[in-house]
């Protein structure tokens, strides 16, 4: 392992997470109120005695409340969502709504029943929110990443750097080496010398995505970085790579510029040298 890339290594932060990361509220109340009408005609299940007296009404009244019964367990809605049946046949989750039986063999099986009879939980509203808040944890990695483009923003902005976000390769015909796929970069600068192509991520924690991540960056740049006038900037933190760090080693090799939030300086002192380029 090279002394600049120990380095690298050693400046990798803890964490990019501001307090909006853990949770979107704004998201889950649009989850939440898209179903509201519903849960709220299912709320008149709760302190019933007699379920399936009360299913039947209520199917009668309008089935297709129970259309939401899947969020109840924590699942969003999933046409392809299989289970077994107390009959042992595998059936999708979306066939338990089509009947009053039905619906009540689901309310029964997944222990929906109790809730609703002994008033466990007294709004179904108020019961999803928080269902959603959990399951939005499932996202923060995709936050993790907008986080990072946000401070990577934020810098730019800050050194007073020109750029665009979110430019696709097509906006530079004579980058012929990617072929047909059409790529999206996060950021794009260009001075009087080069137009750098970059791209941001940052990871907290390990998994086949960051092998993957380095991997893809490997085969970009080089196919980039062959015209002139054309650069491939990979800037990517987090200590997640720690647990991917030969791999990332490999792409730090490969790859001209590779930066993360400390060494992004460089990067800026660099682009103003070469007079950053303004309105293009």
């Amino acid at each position: 392992m090279s002394e600049q890339f120990s380095l690298f290594l050693s400046q990798l932060s803890e964490t990019n997470a501001t307090l909006d990361y853990f949770t979107d509220f704004e998201k889950i109340r649009k989850n939440v109120n898209r179903i509201a009408m519903k849960l709220n005609q299912l709320n008149y299940l709760i302190g019933k005695e007699n379920l399936r007296e009360a299913v039947y009404e209520l199917y009668e009244e309008n089935p297709k409340v129970f259309e939401v019964l899947d969020i109840l367990i924590a699942v969003r809605k999933n046409k392809n969502a299989k289970t077994y049946n107390n009959k042992g046949e595998i059936v999708t989750l979306n066939s338990y709504f089509t009947s009053p039986q039905l619906v009540l063999e689901f309310i029964e099986e997944t222990g929906l029943g109790e809730l609703f009879r002994n008033k466990v939980v007294t709004n179904l509203v108020d019961y999803v929110f928080g269902i959603e808040v959990g399951l939005d944890t499932n996202a923060r990695k995709n936050r993790g990443g907008d986080n990072m483009s946000k401070a990577v923003a934020l810098i730019f902005d800050k050194a007073g750097v020109f750029y665009k976000k979110e430019v696709r390769n097509t906006t530079f015909p004579e980058i012929l080496s990617l072929g047909a796929d059409v790529k999206q970069f996060d950021f794009v600068i260009k001075t009087s010398k080069k137009t750098y192509l970059i791209e941001t991520n940052y990871y907290n924690g390990g998994g086949s995505k960051l092998n993957e991540t380095a991997r893809a960056y490997s085969v970009l740049a080089p196919k980039i970085n062959q015209y002139q006038g054309f650069e491939f900037v990979w800037i990517t933190d987090g200590r997640g790579w720690l647990s991917a760090k030969n791999k990332l080693e490999e792409a730090y090799n490969i790859i001209q510029s590779v930066y993360n939030l400390t060494t992004l300086k460089d990067f800026i002192e660099r682009i103003k040298s070469e007079n950053v380029e303004g309105e293009w």
